[in-house]
């Protein structure tokens, strides 16, 4: 009899997760506990940008037109419960106000709802990104509250997903990883998962601390090499280097690769700060601390960029922003999502706001979010119309539509033809021959 698969939690992991389980072919039922987001979803619309997820979804969502109706959306525990033989929690685990730890408590109170429901051999399939341990201690719990008893196992299965990616890296995942304690769980997991795992994707089984450790440490990897970038970055600027031309040149060394070393305002989002700082708490708590002071400085380091970007710009207009009136490209922590979670583009604007400017935004997809976090800046319709009187332009996300904007154009409305690229994306002689002053972080001025 095929699986049945349920999801916890339909946040971006888990609506993307529930969508890419009923393409593989699978009946889902998706669990929410906000009406609003069962409500959205059930009529096929996704709460946030995500390229090619709504088709997705909408794909396979019982009750629309033409879909397969492997997709429905429930807030009964009892339903899920009952319905599910693989359950993959995928809740939220932001950073504790004022801490740097990790706040279980999505998690924790995902698996007191579902495990009284568990009446019946079912294996359920954390996702979430979590502190090593915390798994061994809710295999534990999952034991004693459900109704099966031993027979309602636990397994790790960390995501991966890149914000742009999440449809692509969960039915084409370049590795699949699954922490077990037993053949069972990993038999289950093989059966889920054996579509990507015939066209080729890695299997790779661990025990449960392995797996948890897996997100954080690529996590912790990719802020590094992003900050390392940066720090070289500082060093050109204090040298008259170009750290793209450096960039490119390390990056031809196959033992460091290419990616993730475009120097620039640094990263952002939902995972990567939080990961970072929530590892090094529970490395403290481990007593294995002092493996992890490196990355305090991979923190500082990006922090540093955002304000960095600030005295550039600061600079650039003649030592003050009073009087001054800013375009910010860009509110998004990365291209192509809506996603503004500590976003360095609006954190730049609004540290200008606050010293004064007069500051425009404008961002393909994250303007309602952006407003909702920031109400006190000003946006724009278009690129054209958040440059207009503009006595500088800053390039802080790259989207694909600024790197593809006219500098000519974009010329005849602004004050000062004078823009900052925050992310080393814009070609400097495009923009030099249309006028403009170019600058960039650790490049030359000319």
């Amino acid at each position: 009899m095929a699986l049945k698969i349920t999801v916890i939690g339909t946040g971006y992991l888990g609506a993307t997760h529930a969508a890419a389980m009923a393409e593989l072919g699978f009946d889902v039922l998706g669990l929410d506990v906000v009406p609003e987001k069962i409500e959205m979803l059930s009529a096929g619309k996704v709460p946030m940008y995500e390229p090619g997820l709504e088709a997705l979804l909408r794909k396979h969502v019982a009750g629309i037109e033409g879909s397969s109706g492997r997709l429905r959306f429930t807030m009964s525990w009892e339903e899920v419960g009952d319905f599910g033989d693989v359950h993959f929690v995928c809740v939220n685990t932001p950073q504790k106000q004022g801490e740097y730890a990790c706040d279980m408590s999505y998690v924790d109170a995902a698996f007191e709802s579902l495990a009284p429901q568990l009446r019946r051999a079912a294996l359920v399939v954390g996702k979430s990104t979590v502190p090593v341990g915390s798994a061994a201690r809710l295999a534990t719990r999952l034991a004693e509250l459900a109704p099966a008893g031993a027979a309602a196992e636990l397994a790790w299965n960390p995501e991966f997903l890149r914000e742009g990616f999440a449809v692509q890296d969960t039915l084409h995942p370049d590795r699949i990883v699954v922490g077990t304690e037993s053949e069972r769980a990993e038999k289950l997991l093989r059966e889920v998962y054996a579509t990507p795992v015939g066209e080729g994707s890695p299997f790779v089984v661990t025990d449960f601390p392995t797996a948890e450790l897996v997100k954080t440490s690529a996590n912790s990897f990719l802020a590094t090499k992003i900050s390392f970038i940066n720090a070289m970055a500082e060093v050109c600027e204090a040298a008259d280097g170009d750290v793209v031309k450096l960039a490119e040149a390390i990056g031809y060394d196959e033992r460091i690769g290419s990616k993730f070393l475009r120097a620039g305002i640094g990263f952002g989002g939902g995972c990567l700060p939080k990961d970072i700082r929530a590892f090094m708490a529970r490395a403290g708590e481990l007593g294995a601390d002092q493996a992890l002071t490196f990355l305090r400085e991979v923190d500082s380091i990006n922090m540093r960029r955002r304000g960095h970007m600030v005295e550039l710009a600061r600079d650039a207009v003649g030592g003050g922003f009073l009087g001054k009136r800013v375009a910010v490209l860009g509110a998004t922590f990365k291209p192509d999502s809506d996603d503004v979670r500590d976003s360095p583009a609006l954190n730049v604007a609004g540290q200008i706001h606050l010293q004064g400017g007069q500051v425009m935004v404008y961002d393909p997809k994250g303007m309602d979010n952006a407003r909702r976090l920031f109400p006190t800046l000003g946006y724009a319709d278009t690129a054209l119309d958040a440059a207009r009187g503009a006595d500088v332009v800053l390039h802080l996300t790259e989207w694909r539509e600024f790197r593809e904007l006219d500098p000519a154009e974009l010329g005849e409305v602004v004050a000062e033809r004078l823009v900052l690229d925050g992310r080393n994306a814009l070609d400097p002689l495009r923009w030099r021959e249309a006028g403009w002053t170019y600058r960039a972080m650790g490049r030359p001025r000319a």
